[in-house]
């Protein structure tokens, strides 16, 4: 065996580009997921000062990554290979990542979404204002080491594609957030999957465990025992595993499971510690619950 130690990873800033409704924001959002330290629309000339802040407090942050776009407008970007190479002495790999779309396509977005570009406060008609970003974002895109076309992505494909391009290998996380609810109050909006408890035993009708609630220990010895909800935990945990690794494999960062029964107290809450205390023994840390009637 050698004895020479393994070289460390270098710390890696990403500069993310390109194009007004490219597809930036999206980028920026999906590193952010992978645990990167993101800033957007940070002024250029401050990339150097940036960066040699994060390496020098104490805890180094060994990914970073900036939004550098046509919104730096007293800036001069053809300076960035410079500021570049000042990151590189501080000890920082970079990569630069260029969003582009077809002018056609940028249009329409603008159009769909009614917001204004950045240069269009000069007075410009859309199609100039987007020439002149490409030519003020041409620096940029020269030394662009990752072009992107988005024209035909929609932003689960963009996802993805970031992911390809700059991750591969990197096996995305998704966090998981466990809701109890009660039906006489909604449905909560945002949950992925909803489960119905309704369907098993209430301990609300034993007085000595009404007062109490799915996290008390009385109240989870009783579902326990009852086989109904044996065989429906069984049931649930072997679809989430099933099915949750197709979640990640689709590039999302957060799935939420909901469970309901009638006063969002016993049964639901029930259910939902069950079921996260299951996904944590399979050694998933992002792994939350979420009390709605209790909280």
């Amino acid at each position: 065996m050698s004895d020479e130690a393994t070289p460390t990873a270098r710390p890696m800033l990403t500069v993310v580009s390109g194009l007004s409704g490219s597809g930036k924001s999206v980028a920026l959002r999906t590193l952010e997921d992978l645990d990167y330290y993101c800033v957007d629309n940070l002024p250029a000339e401050l990339l150097t000062s940036f960066v040699q802040s994060m390496s020098c407090n104490g805890s180094k942050r060994s990914r970073l990554a900036v939004s550098i776009d046509v919104r730096n407008l007293a800036t001069d970007l053809s300076r960035i290979g410079v500021w570049l190479s000042a990151v590189a002495e501080l000890g920082y790999d970079h990569r630069l990542v260029f969003f582009d779309t077809r002018d056609e396509v940028l249009v329409k977005r603008y159009s769909e979404t009614r917001r204004r570009h950045p240069l269009s406060h000069q007075g410009l008609p859309l199609s100039d204002a987007i020439a002149l970003e490409r030519q003020r974002l041409g620096p940029l895109r020269a030394l662009a080491d990752h072009v992107i076309d988005t024209t035909d992505l929609n932003v689960h494909q963009l996802r993805k594609a970031v992911l390809a391009e700059l991750e591969s290998g990197h096996a995305p996380r998704v966090s998981l957030l466990f809701e109890s609810f009660a039906y006489k109050h909604g449905v909560p909006v945002d949950a992925d999957f909803v489960f119905d408890a309704r369907c098993l035993p209430n301990p609300h009708w034993d007085a000595r465990l009404r007062p109490l609630s799915g996290r008390d220990g009385a109240v989870r010895d009783y579902l326990d025992e009852q086989d109904t909800v044996r065989e429906y935990v069984a049931q649930v945990s072997a679809f989430l595993d099933t099915w949750l690794p197709r979640f990640e494999s689709d590039t999302r960062s957060y799935v939420t499971i909901a469970f309901g029964c009638t006063g969002g107290r016993h049964r639901s809450v029930y259910l939902a510690e069950k079921l996260a205390a299951h996904c944590r023994s399979s050694d998933r840390e992002d792994v939350l619950t979420y009390h709605r009637e209790l909280e």
